[in-house]
Formats: C-alpha cells, sequence, structure tokens
C-alpha cells in the first residue's frame, strides 16, 4: 500500500487515526464505507480510504468530484459523543495544517469547512482543493458514531465546468507532484491533535487553532439567505459553537447553517 511508509513513520503522533486503514481502489462514498463499517462495530479511528468515488458527496447534498487518481477520498471513525459539537471544525484544522506541513502550501479554511487556496494579495480568489463533511448515527442511547469524511485534491484533474474556475489541486498550485501519503499522515497526526484539543478546551484551544487559518472570519464582505431573503454583511468573528458572525444593518447575526457567498 502506498501509505504505509508514511504511517509507519507517524504512528505515535496520529494516535488512534489510521489503525486500522482500509484501502479500496473505487467505492461509492467512503462515507458509507466508513458508517457500514462502524455499524458492525468498528473502533475509534478506524480509517478508509478509496482511489475513487463514485457517488462522494459534500456539503448541501453537493457531489464531490472523485476521479480516479487525483484526489484522497478518506472518511474516520469517532466514538466519543464529546467531539460532535466541533467536530466538523476540528476536521478543517486538520486538513489544513496537514496539507500546510505535508505541502508547505499556505491554504486557508472559509467558514464552514473548505479549504483554499488564495491566489494574489488578498482574499480575492479562494479555489477550493479540499472539503470536510461529517455525518453521525444515532440510536435509543443517544449518539452511537460520528464519520467525519475528507477530500482532498492532489493532482490536475479535468473539473466539471461548474467547478473549473472554482476547484484546484495541491500539485496545480505548487507546480511539482505531490505524495498522497504524507498528506494523508500529515491530516491523521493534525486530527489527532484537534480532537485532543477540543475535549480538553474547545473554545480556549481549538478554535483560536479554527480562527488563525481562516483569516476571512472578520471582516470579509458576504451575502446569505434568510427567511426574509438574501442579507448582506461582513463576517464578524466565530462564535464559540462554530456559528459564524456577520454585521448587517440588522445587527450582528449568526449564521448557522446554509450557503454563505464571499464577495
Amino acid at each position: 500500500m502506498e501509505f504505509e511508509a508514511a504511517l509507519a513513520t507517524t504512528t505515535d503522533a496520529r494516535g488512534v487515526f489510521g489503525a486500522p486503514l482500509t484501502y479500496v481502489e473505487e467505492t461509492g462514498s467512503t462515507n458509507d464505507l466508513a458508517m457500514r463499517a462502524a455499524d458492525a462495530g468498528a473502533p475509534e479511528g478506524a480509517t478508509f480510504v478509496a482511489g475513487a468515488q463514485r457517488a462522494g458527496r459534500g456539503r448541501l447534498g453537493r457531489t464531490w468530484f472523485s476521479p480516479p487518481g487525483a484526489g484522497l477520498y478518506v472518511s474516520v471513525v469517532l466514538r466519543n459523543p464529546a467531539v460532535a459539537p466541533w467536530i466538523t471544525l476540528a476536521g478543517g484544522v486538520a486538513v489544513a495544517e496537514g496539507v500546510r506541513q505535508a505541502t508547505g502550501l499556505p491554504v486557508e479554511i472559509k467558514w464552514p469547512n473548505d479549504v483554499v487556496a488564495v491566489t494574489g494579495g488578498a482574499f480575492e480568489r479562494r479555489r477550493k482543493l479540499a472539503g470536510v463533511l461529517t455525518e453521525a448515527s444515532t440510536g435509543a442511547d443517544g449518539l452511537q458514531y460520528i464519520v467525519l469524511g475528507f477530500g482532498i485534491n492532489l493532482r490536475p484533474a479535468a473539473f466539471p465546468p461548474e467547478l473549473a474556475d472554482r476547484a484546484t489541486s495541491i500539485e496545480t498550485e505548487l507546480g511539482r507532484a505531490v505524495e498522497p501519503g504524507p498528506v494523508l499522515a500529515s491530516v491523521l497526526t493534525a486530527l489527532n491533535g484537534a480532537v485532543r484539543d477540543g475535549l480538553a478546551d474547545a473554545a480556549n484551544v481549538l478554535l483560536p487553532r479554527w480562527r488563525a487559518l481562516s483569516p476571512s472570519v472578520s471582516g470579509a464582505a458576504i451575502e446569505w439567505d434568510t427567511p426574509g431573503g438574501v442579507r448582506r454583511g461582513v463576517t464578524a468573528g466565530l462564535a464559540p459553537d462554530g456559528a459564524l458572525l456577520a454585521r448587517s444593518a440588522q445587527g450582528t447575526e449568526r449564521i448557522r447553517s446554509g450557503e454563505v457567498r464571499w464577495a
């Protein structure tokens, strides 16, 4: 397996993540693989990687473009219910920090879960190269497990027309080849640290790490949909529960979900 050497050098730093690791050449969705395995008793940290996905999915029901040989498509099982309120933020931190550590590419986070490459001197052009999706299973006893999925565009691909001007890859941005093993190992190592920080003190340890990776969370012009129509304003930080704060003509508002469009 192409990941073995990189994972072997990060065993202690990764904690439980990546052990065991299951790789398949192609699947419908790694999140579905992980959820079926979790239903069958897969432990905390069990990790599933695919070379391609036929039905990869992203936030708001979107499809995640997952062609063969172009990306890392990964899902991880978590079983501690205490991580639920902030695990998506921890996933964003892990992917951004892992990509930075493995490749040197100074990616940033765009709320809530996009990892983007920044072109130019300001945050004018944000081209997405990774995303995070969390899904959970609950039962009579409450939350049973969470699956944290992430897709990272490693190599150039023929993106569909609707994505061509908004998506990019690590190799496109760097102008050189990147091996998937070190990227995966770095992301899982960063995930172990992010989960540890979240469990220790999410508000004072994890969230500052997220904010440092997301300069657009303050002072960026945005618009978003509300029941009363489109609202326009300026980002004003991140609330302790992960909501995006925005100042508009109506005052400071909290955005928990839905589509946010960045000017």
